[in-house]
């Protein structure tokens, strides 16, 4: 493969669901939610480079990692980030042939949106390229369809999801909040994890509200920075899923709670774990607590700022 001149380097933030409700499966199989998306500070980099021809190549790498398994991600079509500068390419004139180096940060399946922060990054980063001029809201519209995520992860911050996450509110959430993640050495199946949770609600005669709603205390808390507020709010109706599918997953969050962590909750569809904690430095401590007991932690922080150019340059 011989690359063009130039190179435009972006990165785009994984994010935590603060509050997931979900309801009932719909006609068209997926499930409406209402979920308040926080974006933190643990980014994945995508590097777009003019390639001869018009074709849409990939690599990837697991340069500063948590024990991600990058040699699992898919490096054809199936590639969220192929597919993002596919369907930016059919409404591009500009359009060159482009490789995207995807450098992984994020866990892989681990509920945490790293492939919708790869799609989004790669949707900026090729349209800087090929100078297709779209606006951020033009690309978020393309974005939909490649996955709920996808657009959030463009805009980053604080979010209300509604619809299947893909309806976006922004929410004012200034203040830094701090938080442990633990990933684990596996991923979880989004799609497995919403089955698991059409089960055992019709297990135990369990009807979801057909349109799930916010608590507004949550908003309230997150953006007073106020982390004692906002602990016992945590909510995720996934995480019975999660916990019946990887059992293992409880006592990190007995760990967790157990090591001075304000509240723990599955982050999406699991495996990953955010522990919630006071300030930078209660999260510093809280790492290494966790690290001793043999946890794979790191500490991040929200509101984390969406997909942003940080390089563009000619080699």
């Amino acid at each position: 493969m011989r690359t063009g001149t130039r190179s435009v380097r972006v990165r785009a933030p994984g994010k935590i669901n603060v509050s997931l409700k979900v309801g009932p499966p719909r006609e068209d199989g997926y499930h409406g939610i209402a979920s308040v998306f926080l974006a933190v500070s643990l980014y994945e980099e995508v590097t777009a480079t003019e390639t001869t021809g018009d074709g849409i190549t990939v690599t990837v790498n697991g340069q500063g990692t948590l024990n991600l398994p990058a040699a699992s991600i898919p490096l054809d079509r199936t590639n969220l980030a192929v597919r993002a500068a596919d369907l930016l390419a059919e409404v591009s004139p500009g359009r060159t042939g482009v490789h995207l180096d995807i450098t992984k940060r994020v866990p892989i399946s681990g509920g945490m949106g790293g492939g919708s922060a790869d799609a989004a990054a790669a949707l900026l980063a090729c349209d800087a390229l090929w100078g297709s001029g779209f606006s951020r809201d033009e690309l978020a519209k393309i974005a939909v369809d490649l996955g709920a995520d996808v657009p959030f992860a463009l805009v980053g911050g604080t979010a209300v999801g509604l619809g299947v996450g893909d309806q976006l509110t922004p929410a004012i959430s200034k203040t830094p909040l701090h938080w442990v993640l633990v990933t684990s050495d596996y991923g979880l199946s989004t799609p497995e994890v919403y089955r698991a949770l059409d089960e055992i609600r019709l297990r135990d005669g369990v009807i979801p509200d057909p349109q799930p709603d916010i608590d507004p205390a949550i908003l309230g808390a997150m953006r007073a920075g106020d982390a004692a507020g906002l602990a016992p709010l945590l909510h995720n109706d996934l995480q019975a899923a999660s916990l019946e599918l990887a059992p293992a997953l409880g006592d990190i969050l007995d760990t967790g709670k157990a090591a001075g962590a304000l509240a723990g909750i599955v982050s999406g569809s699991g495996p990953t774990i955010a522990f919630l904690a006071q300030s930078s430095g209660h999260a510093a401590e809280l790492e290494s607590l966790l690290g001793i007991e043999g946890l794979q932690a790191t500490s991040v922080h929200g509101p984390a700022h969406g997909a942003r150019i940080a390089t563009d340059f000619a080699a």
